[in-house]
């Protein structure tokens, strides 16, 4: 049961076009948006971040979603994670590569390039931080300075969100549920408290 329950999309009419996005997008208005619209402000610069993380720049968009699943995973987010299992199919990946993230080391089916990401994402999402000089060594031979950036953005986007679902325990909704359940459920993925 979360925390605070998500307010109805009709409670912040000024979000409505932004809202219209997530449901042609994902299928749902994201009950973590509809907690943070309590107050409009920040549920808006958090929109507009997220934005500009997620969806702008020149990585793969792919990746960025897999960038943040296995962010969510070090981190324990089920919610987030969740969220990105579907994200991630949204944006191309096959069920089988979203399943095999956390194993991405040993796995056939990530890239060299997608490796380094998907390590520093790993080392930079776990407390304390482990992420080295040699992750980025690693992360410029297949990416500028400029992509380094939109890595190491969507990492800091999810440790805002998984802090924010985890402590809410955001109720999640039924669609990533059943992803996550196809995708991640077989490496022991479970709702936990973000529930119904």
């Amino acid at each position: 049961m979360p925390h605070l329950p998500p307010l109805s999309r009709d409670a912040v009419p000024e979000f409505k076009e932004l809202f219209d996005h997530y449901e042609n997008t994902r299928g749902f208005i994201p009950n973590s948006i509809l907690t943070m619209s309590r107050r409009p402000g920040i549920a808006k610069a958090f929109m507009q971040l997220n934005q500009a993380i997620l969806y702008e720049g020149t990585v793969d968009e792919e990746l960025k979603m897999l960038v943040s699943l296995i962010a969510s995973q070090a981190a324990g987010c089920l919610y987030c994670q969740a969220h990105m299992a579907n994200l991630s199919g949204i944006y191309k990946a096959s069920a089988d590569k979203i399943a095999a993230v956390w194993e991405f080391e040993s796995s056939d089916l990530f890239t060299p390039a997608e490796k380094a990401a998907l390590r520093l994402a790993m080392k930079a999402s776990i407390v304390p931080n482990q992420a080295e000089q040699a992750d980025f060594d690693d992360l410029s031979e297949h990416f500028d300075d400029g992509q380094i950036v939109e890595l190491v953005a969507s990492v800091a986007l999810f440790g805002y969100l998984n802090r924010w679902n985890d402590s809410m325990a955001t109720e999640l909704e039924e669609l990533p549920a059943e992803v996550a359940r196809n995708t991640i459920g077989a490496g022991g993925w479970q709702p936990g408290k973000h529930g119904q």
